[in-house]
């Protein structure tokens, strides 16, 4: 043999020996490691994985030998949604645009720019006030028109959720200081209005570029042009579910196929959840809501809760000067929020010296002298010779619809005059409660393979294990609040807890023989492993062999990690106003955990954030007591309290 053969024949054999140098051990290390990396938190998830899948992108494997490019979505664009935030000198946002890709191709089609300046910030919407404080606030919710555009809508303070406080009136610099956090709160509350009403809608990242937060997206679901899918109908209806599933499998090959196999014969129970409640929705509104006077005009008065007088003009006897014959106008507008409950609008009075027009969106309703019709002066001698007074009971519901109205008074003056219009509205201010059962029992109750097993009825255990314990509750009386409205209500229950237990007939499934295994855990030891087979002639034989587990290796007790705590000032809001200003200490902490990091010299260091404070250094922290409390503070706050005359 040569040189050269035999070195050939040293280089093959040392091949295999290099490429099993590593233990078992290590290669699943480095395996974890490698995982680790793409999928430990979730922004690797979203970059390595989500944005890439959903943008149509190329995903590798775990050791990044592979990629393949998924199509998870119809169709996709660059930018779904540009939302820019500028606040102004008082803190509100004083600038807020958003720019929106409803088609998903590659171009804004739709811009909203909020025409009032932002003062507090929810989950699901804004809230408007007067620049720098906490007066004369309106909440809007973000929803989307029939069309698909993005709208705000006014609703209560109660419809809102998650709301906090970002101008002056809670604190300085609160939008910039928190520029990142307080762009993507409102981003996720517009991107939930979106995706609630068109759930074909995937977003697949956000990105942060200063005051503009930019959120890429796709159309991920059923690849439908219209948005009104079958499959969100189980949302509104959840025990449809069980019998459209039970006709899809009734006619699915695969799954008839699976159910006669040996495997999916037998029977088998199952134990299945559900609730029946009683749900009552209280339909609160203001005055304001209804109707309200937002610019012009002189004063508004308010008789009784249920009426609104609007009056404009210049009442004062000879305030106007007209020499032979001069015009006065005077506008008021008058936003009407809810028509359906305003009653009625009348022009109830009028006085004026010495002719007049009334005018609502420019329409005239009203003249006196009714000769006067056109825009110029009078067709008559302007001096009349004194003030009239004029009681038309005028009903302007008809122009009243949703929206702003502009009523305008026009005074003809021929030497010295006056003039004053009194509108009277009757409103409904009415709660409209409305009740409603939620079964999600009805498929159970309705499915004859299906028993009652559990139930319990408002706390009070009516059936368990199938007999009925003979207790009934009592009728209850609930109140019901929402906003200025309230309402008590007595009924037999309110919420019913149930178990059914349901039978699966499969055909025949044969009973496991758990004897061998039994066996093996019985007789075996640490270092001995013993076993028991059947034999062809029905007998049993058995075996014992030396046995020991391979090293485990140490482990760390725990990840360790590390507390931390930052200033943060309540700027939480509700229907009383900003709760840091009903607190004797307005701010609190906001508690971090961090998982930390491993210096080079082998020390583990915790990664403090910006303006945070170590509060526990690495280590194995159990916390779990603490969460345990705040977790049963939060429970109890929102338990039900029963008032009774007995002593307890």
């Amino acid at each position: 043999m040569t040189w050269r053969g035999l070195l050939l024949l040293a280089t093959s054999l040392a091949m295999p020996i290099a490429a099993q140098a590593q233990t078992m051990e290590e290669r699943a290390r480095t395996a974890a490691e490698a995982a680790r990396e793409k999928s430990a938190d979730i922004e690797a998830i979203q970059q390595n994985y989500l944005t890439p899948g959903l943008a149509g992108e190329a995903i590798t494997t775990v050791d990044g030998t592979k990629s393949f490019n998924p199509s998870l979505a119809c169709q996709t664009t660059a930018t779904l949604l540009e939302i820019l935030a500028q606040p102004g000198s008082t803190g509100d946002i004083s600038a807020l645009r958003i720019s929106r890709d409803k088609d998903l191709n590659g171009t804004f089609d739709q811009t909203l720019t909020l025409p009032m300046p932002v003062s507090g910030i929810c989950a699901n919407g804004v809230i408007a006030c007067q620049p720098g404080t906490w007066n004369q606030c309106r909440s809007y919710r973000w929803d989307v028109s029939a069309a698909g555009d993005l709208k705000l809508t006014e609703v209560d303070l109660t419809a809102l959720a998650g709301c906090y406080c970002v101008n002056n009136s809670c604190g300085s610099n609160l939008v910039w200081g928190n520029l990142a956090s307080t762009l993507k709160d409102i981003g996720g509350g517009v991107v939930g209005a979106l995706t609630s009403a068109d759930p074909r809608i995937g977003v697949a990242q956000a990105a942060i570029d200063g005051p503009i937060i930019r959120y890429t997206g796709a159309q991920s679901t059923a690849c439908a042009p219209n948005p009104s899918l079958a499959q969100t109908v189980y949302r509104a209806n959840p025990a449809q579910i069980q019998g459209d599933a039970a006709s899809v499998a009734a006619g699915n090959s695969v799954f008839q196929a699976l159910k006669g196999s040996p495997a999916g014969m037998g029977k088998a129970e199952q134990i299945r959840a559900c609730t029946i409640r009683r749900e009552v929705k209280l339909e609160a509104v203001t005055a304001d809501g209804i109707i309200a006077r937002t610019s012009g005009g002189y004063a508004t008065y308010a008789d009784t809760p249920e009426t609104r007088a609007f009056l404009l003009g210049s009442p004062r006897d000879d305030s106007l000067s007209g020499g032979s014959c001069r015009i006065h106008d005077f506008r008021m507008t008058l936003d009407v929020g809810d028509p359906d409950r305003l009653v009625s609008a009348r022009l109830s009075q009028i006085l004026f010296d010495d002719w007049v027009q009334v005018r609502v969106d420019g329409v005239l309703v009203h003249a006196d002298p009714g000769s006067w019709t056109g825009a110029g002066l009078p067709p008559g001698t302007c001096e009349r010779g004194r003030t009239w007074y004029a009681y038309p009971n005028l009903d302007l519901k008809p122009y009243l619809t949703k929206g702003s109205h502009e009523i305008w008074v026009r005074v003809a003056v021929g030497g010295e005059g006056e003039v004053s219009a009194r509108i009277d509205a009757m409103l409904d201010l009415s709660c409209n409660p409305t009740e409603r059962l939620i079964d999600t029992c009805a498929g159970y109750a309705a499915d004859a393979n299906c028993q009652l097993h559990d139930e319990n009825v408002d706390g009070v255990q009516t059936f368990r294990n199938g007999v009925g314990t003979g207790l009934t509750p009592l009728p209850q009386t609930r109140l019901f609040e929402s906003g200025a409205c309230s309402l008590s209500l007595v009924r037999p229950w309110f919420e019913r807890d149930r178990r059914y237990r349901c039978t699966i007939d499969t055909g025949v499934l044969p009973q496991p023989d758990l004897s061998r295994g039994a066996y093996i855990i019985d007789h075996s030891t640490e270092t001995l492993l013993a076993d028991r087979v059947q034999t062809k002639d029905g007998g049993y034989a058995t075996s014992s062999r030396a046995f020991a587990l391979p090293d485990r290796g140490s482990v760390a007790a725990c990840e360790p990690i590390c507390k931390t705590r930052a200033p943060k000032a309540n700027t939480g809001v509700a229907p009383d106003g900003v709760v840091g200003a009903r607190q004797n200490a307005p701010i609190g902490w906001d508690t971090f955990y961090h998982a930390c990091t491993r210096s080079s010299a082998g020390a583990d260091i915790c990664p403090v954030g910006d303006g945070e404070e170590l509060v526990s250094d690495c280590g194995c922290l159990d916390d779990f007591p603490e969460a345990i409390v705040m977790m049963q503070t939060v429970r109890l706050g929102g338990a039900d309290m029963i008032c009774t005359s007995e002593s307890r």
